[in-house]
């Protein structure tokens, strides 16, 4: 697997978009670098970049987009409501895939000290890449912003990492670290009061807030023995929030950083805001987040609301995302377009999806024009990706069915597994036609001399063994429906017994269709051992499977009479 690394530098221009355009225009001229958002602010005059690569051309490319912001942003000019204190204020690396955190940390490192040296600009390290834990608090370094900082970098404690212990005047300074992927997120509320805000941003964050005599804003700090201050803890671990005004939209929000989302998820914060929000008489609007989230965020928020409603969480993938964007009010303030904002789809490939992007008719036009693939195997795919959908639509009529209220959650379960095998057998429709493509790339291959022979035989087998598991893996998938089918067959919404019926008809057909795709490519194959197991297995859930869809076929047709 390839080393991948993103990084999110944060630009102090949002407002000139063709300033922004000439820094992502840097960042783009490294081969290999994928820009996947450019989310500008107005309000807070602050623009989010989020791109990816391998570690060596990210570090490349954040360093031509830190240098053009440098050369473009005139830090004495600026204003904006978010904190800041650089033309590139803040420039995180973090690990996506292949890649420790310890090893992102040295990259980080390595950025910084060549943006110092290079560019005599001021650099700190932060979280996982500064090894003071005293400074590696991003709003620690940046407490001050740009107008303390003047008088802060003279002090000994706060000399950069790397640079001058001077601060420039026209690009300030820069912070550069290594951290867990990270949630920026705001949620609207229907006042235009910065001080009721921030008390909602107090009661969440995990910081809490700093304890007073008598009055909470002005009163007296209370201080422990040591003379440090008191504070109460928030009520969301792993957030950082605070309260402002944005003029842009006319209300205040409560602007967060979801630091761990698996300790404190999106739809757990919007929650927590709504509840602490209602508690000093104010309602939330809606939300929005700032940059990219993962898709499991939005899966998960999505299942999280229709559970609290007591509906089906086996819905498709787009269903779940809809349900979190208006729970979540993600659209208020502008549209939400998932392929835009959830990082799985920008990295997603479109030729790995192909067939299953196209409609029916063109779906059917490319199966029957002269192209050999897509084939048998793809079609055995489609076909029990429809099986097991309709024996999840019988799940979730059956969860949502009058009268059988309290029996919801046993028909979500059962509709989750069949969206679940619904998805592997769509991803191998895919699969199948790419399998047939590497064969034929394989024996395309010069064989000219003794090693190009090897080197083609070579290809040859490995492409067989491929085109050999993945319809092996459409038998094993879809007869692993087969259970669904038959749960719905013998308790779900008895209107619907027929579609479990056809649901085994076309498991059948996968499972028998898959495996003649099996067992012609093994016949190219060399490696006896490994084919006659492989067909043994493959015989086996024939069998089970013929068995299986009698017996469904059996209750149906019970109950149809």
């Amino acid at each position: 697997m390839n080393q991948l690394i993103e990084c999110v530098p944060n630009f102090s221009e949002g407002v000139d978009l063709n300033i922004i355009k000439q820094i992502t225009n840097e960042i783009e001229s490294i081969e290999g670098v994928k820009l996947l958002n450019v989310d500008p602010g107005k309000a807070t005059n602050r623009t989010v970049v989020t791109f990816v690569g391998t570690p060596q051309v990210v570090i490349e490319a954040a360093f031509r987009g830190i240098k053009k912001a440098g050369e473009l942003i005139d830090m004495s000019k600026h204003k904006g409501e978010h904190p800041r204190m650089g033309a590139t204020d803040v420039c995180p690396l973090i690990p996506i895939a292949g890649i420790s955190m310890e090893d992102t940390a040295k990259y980080a490192q390595q950025l910084a000290k060549r943006v110092g040296e290079e560019l005599k600009i001021p650099v700190y390290l932060y979280e996982e890449a500064q090894t003071d834990k005293k400074r590696s608090n991003l709003s620690v370094i940046r407490a001050g912003e740009y107008e303390g900082f003047f008088k802060k970098i003279k002090l000994t404690e706060w000399k950069p990492d790397f640079g001058p212990q001077q601060f420039d005047e026209k690009r300030g300074a820069t912070v550069i670290g290594a951290r867990d992927f990270l949630v920026a997120y705001n949620v609207n509320l229907n006042t235009t009061s910065t001080r009721r805000a921030n008390s909602v941003a107090f009661d969440v964050r995990e910081a809490g807030r700093v304890l007073r005599e008598g009055n909470p804003v002005t009163g007296k700090i209370i201080t422990n023995a040591d003379g440090t201050p008191k504070s109460i803890a928030g009520t969301l671990k792993s957030v950082k929030a605070i309260g402002w005004y944005i003029e842009e939209y006319g209300v205040c929000q409560i602007s967060m950083n979801l630091t761990n989302i698996n300790i404190t998820p999106l739809h757990i914060a919007f929650d927590e805001v709504c509840k602490k929000a209602n508690e000093r008489g104010l309602r939330v609007t809606g939300s929005e987040l700032v940059g990219l989230v993962p898709l499991k965020s939005l899966l998960d928020a999505g299942k999280y609301f229709l559970k609290k409603q007591q509906r089906s969480t086996g819905v498709s993938e787009k269903e779940l995302i809809k349900i979190a964007v208006k729970s979540m009010g993600l659209d208020e303030l502008s549209p939400f377009k998932a392929e835009e904002r959830v990082i799985e789809y920008l990295l997603k490939n479109t030729s790995d999806s192909k067939l299953v992007s196209m409609n029916l008719r063109a779906f059917a036009d490319e199966t029957a024009s002269e192209s050999p693939a897509p084939g048998g195997g793809s079609i055995a795919a489609y076909i029990g990706s429809l099986g097991v959908s309709l024996a999840t639509m019988v799940a979730n009529l059956s969860s949502h069915k009058k009268g059988w209220d309290e029996r919801w959650e046993e028909f979500s379960e059962w509709a989750e597994k069949g969206q679940k095998i619904k998805d592997e057998l769509l991803r191998l429709v895919d699969a199948d036609t790419a399998a047939f493509n590497k064969i034929m790339t394989a024996l395309a291959l010069p064989k000219a001399n003794e090693e190009e022979k090897r080197i083609r035989m070579d290809a040859i087998q490995s492409a067989t063994k491929f085109a050999i598991e993945i319809p092996f893996k459409v038998m094993e998938k879809s007869y692993e429906s087969l259970e669904l089918i038959k749960a719905m067959a013998e308790h779900g919404n008895p209107n619907s017994v027929s579609d479990a019926g056809v649901g085994a008809l076309c498991v059948r057909s996968a499972v028998m269709g898959a495996f003649m795709n099996v067992r012609i490519n093994a016949n190219g194959f060399e490696d006896k051992v490994f084919v006659n197991n492989i067909i043994n297995k493959g015989k086996i859930i024939e069998g089970k499977t013929i068995a299986a869809e009698a017996a469904i076929l059996k209750i149906v047709n019970e109950k149809i009479q």
